[in-house]
């Protein structure tokens, strides 16, 4: 089978996407095949596999697969990216809803061809000794650093991922160093089992983390985020500690390639 698709990148996090709402290129169970899309040597290469499908409230349904062919919990990159490709193909206009994996999401093509994506609320932060555990559609695990560049997000975030806490179920790693009120996050994705260059999720995470780490006063707030893919964005309203509302997440999600892929 000839399947047409199309690649985005959010930041250093790829993903191929597929319009599947006039015919079926891939089956959600279809483990295997996605797996092969991904695989960097023998297929097209990606983080992820995305499937824009049709929806009858929304603008459409976006249906997530990590890299290992599994249904991945939500991902903030590939939220923007997919709102990029719904805009691209007229499957939506400027703004979006769509429905994810952890409920329905607004969404905005901007002028600037940066894409901004509302994340769902966040009513708990796990806060331990030296790390936080913060949901933000995908589970996290973030331990502020001195220098990030002396991490091996590889092994050490595999580490925690496979630790007898979290290994069945798993948890995405997020190393965080502050530098002037700007954070630089480095993440290990479950799924991906390896470091990504971006997580949309992550930074989330890390932004809602950092503002607990800081003891910021509640109100607006707006946090600079780089990771080694590019600058993102996080902006989000505390009404009281613990409570957090109305996040953002905003950054680039640009077009690579086009083409076919032949599925035997």
């Amino acid at each position: 089978m000839n399947i047409p698709f199309t690649k985005y990148q959010g930041t250093g996090n790829d993903f191929v996407l597929i319009d599947q709402r006039e015919k079926t290129y891939i089956a959600h169970t279809a483990v295997d095949s996605i797996v092969r899309i991904c695989d960097r040597k023998f297929g097209i290469g990606a983080d992820g596999l995305i499937l824009l499908e049709n929806h009858p409230i929304h603008d459409y349904e976006m249906v997530y697969f990590n890299a290992d062919g599994k249904t991945s919990s939500m991902c903030g990159n590939g939220g923007r990216c997919i709102t990029a490709f719904a805009h691209q193909i007229g499957a939506a206009g400027i703004e979006n809803t769509f429905l994810a994996i952890d409920g329905p999401h607004i969404s905005k093509f901007n002028k600037d061809n940066t894409v901004s994506l509302k994340m769902g609320n966040v009513d708990q932060v796990i806060e331990g000794e030296d790390y936080y555990i913060i949901d933000t559609g995908s589970p996290h695990y973030i331990i502020f650093v001195e220098d990030i560049d002396d991490i091996d997000v590889k092994s050490q975030g595999e580490a925690i991922r496979y630790s007898e806490e979290f290994k069945e179920q798993g948890i995405n790693v997020n190393f965080v160093e502050i530098q002037n009120d700007q954070l630089h996050v480095a993440t290990y994705e479950r799924g991906v089992e390896d470091e990504t260059l971006s997580c949309g999720t992550g930074v989330t995470a890390a932004a809602i983390a950092y503002y607990r780490y800081a003891k910021k006063e509640a109100g607006d707030i707006l946090i600079k985020i780089k990771t080694k893919g590019g600058d993102l964005t996080v902006s989000f309203t505390v009404a009281k500690e613990g409570s957090y509302t109305n996040i953002w997440l905003n950054g680039k999600a640009t077009k690579v390639f086009s083409g076919h892929y032949q599925e035997d």
